[in-house]
């Protein structure tokens, strides 16, 4: 889900964002989430919502902010082009888009063995949600967006990496359906974290 950019930043500190310390208080009673597919013309909205992804939780992500500001708007447009990316709004609570996710098929590397064995895996990626809007129900709204087009897509299952240490993105997927795999490897953005996967089956 959502890699610390700054290498002398103290691990401290990303334990306490990683935790959600300081996070706004909500009213759930407010109007609810609208989760929308965007597109190519869609990039500029894309773009802020990524930038501000990276900026805020930038342990969260295997790229980093640095990377992302270099891209211009072919790079955009050409990311939100074959696979599915979503955004979500808070009508009458937020004038721009409050989080974000995408999905892509997985390629096995040749040979590879175990998870991907027994039919298609969709990833889970770009996962993120603005601090002032978490509470809200808006990230199980992301990952279900990934979860139906996964399963209308004939998928076995949807995959995703989070951030060892971000228990409360660990908890929402849990609540969604996901369990751990056992895999666990190096954050590509920030090798000083690891990643763990996690999966939820779409297939009795």
């Amino acid at each position: 889900m959502a890699n610390v950019e700054n290498p002398a930043a103290g691990k401290g500190a990303v334990n306490a964002a990683l935790t959600g310390a300081g996070g706004a208080e909500v009213d759930v009673s407010r109007p609810g989430v609208v989760v929308r597919q965007v597109g190519p013309d869609d990039w500029r909205e894309w773009r802020a919502v990524r930038l501000a992804a990276l900026e805020e939780a930038p342990w969260a992500f295997g790229s980093t902010l640095a990377q992302a500001r270099t891209f211009g708007e072919d790079e955009w447009r050409r990311r939100l082009t074959g696979f599915p990316c979503y955004l979500a709004d808070l009508p009458g609570v937020a004038a721009s888009p409050v989080g974000m996710s995408g999905a892509f098929i997985e390629d096995p590397e040749p040979g590879e063995l175990g998870l991907w064995q027994g039919g298609t895996t969709v990833e889970l990626v770009s996962m993120w949600v603005g601090p002032a809007a978490r509470g809200r129900g808006v990230g199980a709204h992301l990952v279900a967006a990934v979860v139906d087009w996964a399963t209308r897509t004939g998928a076995a299952r949807v995959h995703l990496w989070v951030t060892d240490g971000n228990d409360p993105a660990r908890r929402l997927y849990e609540r969604c359906g996901f369990v751990p795999t056992g895999e666990r490897g190096p954050l590509p953005s920030d090798p000083s974290l690891n990643e763990i996967g996690m999966v939820r089956e779409l297939r009795a």
